[in-house]
């Protein structure tokens, strides 16, 4: 806190002295330079609005380094990134292709998936509130109506984790959407998502690890133990893959897993 403070200090002394100085080295009949003073200062609050107003700021800046979390969890981020991931592990490639690589491909997938939830949410919640037509909390609603659809259309098949949470949180069983709560259907949401992926890789592993096993298998039989298999299967790992089309193939059941297509 000190050094914030001293920062503080420092700048509002540096805008302070720079312009008068600049002004004093132009010539006759020139206009000035025009540095705007930048002045902050700490105080106490005179009122319990200002407490308010301060306590306000601070949760807004709160919200908004957590919020590529909320994205992450509550979109379809979750699901692709564990399954791009288990791709790069079931292949036993190590930097190839990078980890940036598979989250931009991820986050374009993401933004392809939720796009009729993106709209939606434009269209009733951010642009009726920028020109003024619904205040904040309606556009709250109208934002959250859309990711609460879009969350238990993915757990419609397997409501248990809903469930689960609605029994540790002692409410009754549900009839329908309304009557699950967000602080339930986050978290029902987000198990639900590690469960599809970890599923998938399962899927994934399968094939890589009968090559890994038959490699193994060979080279044992012939002698080679000081040979790591993996330097064996991984040529073959990656000709299978691309014979089968795996990108193409794995993108198109991911964002059919997910209801789009």
């Amino acid at each position: 806190m000190r050094k914030v403070i001293l920062a503080i200090v420092m700048l509002s002394f540096v805008f302070s002295v720079v312009p008068p100085v600049l002004t004093a080295q132009e010539a006759p009949g020139e206009e000035a330079l025009q540095i705007p003073f930048l002045d902050l200062s700490i105080r106490e609050p005179q009122n319990n609005q200002e407490v308010a107003l301060s306590l306000q700021l601070l949760l807004l800046l709160a919200m908004l380094s957590l919020a590529p979390s909320f994205i992450i969890l509550t979109t379809s981020f979750l699901r692709i990134a564990i399954v791009l991931d288990f791709i790069k592990r079931a292949l036993s490639l190590q930097q190839v292709p990078p980890n940036q690589v598979l989250m931009g491909v991820a986050l374009f997938l993401t933004v392809f998936v939720m796009w009729p939830t993106i709209s939606e949410v434009y269209d009733n919640a951010y642009r009726p509130f920028a020109d003024g037509e619904i205040g904040l909390e309606e556009a709250y609603r109208n934002f959250e109506s859309p990711m609460r659809v879009f969350m238990y259309r993915q757990m419609r098949h397997n409501p248990e984790n809903v469930q689960l949470f609605m029994r540790m949180s002692d409410l009754p069983r549900p009839a329908n959407l309304s009557e699950v709560p967000t602080h339930v259907l986050v978290p029902a949401f987000i198990l639900h998502e590690l469960t599809v992926a970890f599923k998938i890789g399962i899927l994934l592993f399968i094939p890589f690890i009968i090559i890994d096993m038959v490699v193994a298998s060979t080279l044992m039989s012939m002698g080679m133990i000081m040979l790591p298999p993996i330097m064996i299967s991984l040529p073959f790992k990656l000709i299978l893959f691309v014979l089968v089309d795996g990108w193409s193939l794995i993108t198109r059941q991911l964002v059919a897993s997910f209801g789009v297509l």
